[in-house]
């Protein structure tokens, strides 16, 4: 058995480390999954113990189970100054990215996503796994089988490129100023 695995539950720290820089005021974050499309968030969610701690910042593990969901926690989790999101890379709430997206902005929450997606459809910014990079490297793995090396031969391989976008229209109807040291090293800017 061999493969790609998508799955890099450390990064969830870089996550609360990017939402900090951009939104500094940001004190609680909300970590938001679906619990049967995403029953490994709490790897995820464990990973950002150690950023939190080191900001101060309060989290909690916000689970949603249908669509109606989501209202509910944004709207709960906003009516508290110094509120933001983090959104677990699953199908669900990959599937209801729309929903998520205009309920952030009308809640004025800045959140943070692991899919490039959610930033191209509205969202503030996304730090992930590079979908191209990862999609070449699956190609090389299946040449070398196509060619006969057994794939219990292989090692998994985990992600090597990540990529940081950030939507600057977002951003500007947040009201976050964006350093510039954090748009020097976005992949891509969104206006």
């Amino acid at each position: 058995m061999t493969g790609f695995t998508y799955l890099e539950p450390p990064i969830a720290g870089k996550w609360l480390d990017l939402l900090k820089e951009i939104a500094p005021r940001v004190t609680r974050v909300a970590y938001i999954f679906n619990p049967p499309a995403g029953a490994y968030a709490g790897l995820f969610y464990g990973s950002i113990e150690p950023s939190a701690a080191r900001f101060g910042i309060e989290t909690a593990l916000v689970a949603v189970n249908e669509p109606a969901d989501f209202e509910r926690a944004i709207a709960a989790h906003a009516r508290e100054p110094g509120g933001g999101m983090i959104i677990n890379p699953d199908s669900f709430t990959s599937l209801h990215r729309r929903l998520i997206i205009d309920l952030a902005a009308r809640y004025h929450l800045p959140a943070i996503y692991s899919r490039r997606f959610f930033t191209a459809d509205g969202g503030l910014a996304s730090y992930g796994v590079d979908d191209n990079d990862h999609f070449r490297q699956v190609a090389s793995y299946l040449d070398r089988i196509l060619r006969g090396e057994k794939p219990a031969d292989m090692p998994v391989q985990q992600p090597t490129k990540f990529e940081l976008l950030i939507n600057k229209k977002t951003a500007e109807a947040l009201g976050l100023g964006l350093p510039t040291t954090l748009l020097a090293r976005a992949d891509e800017l969104i206006e």
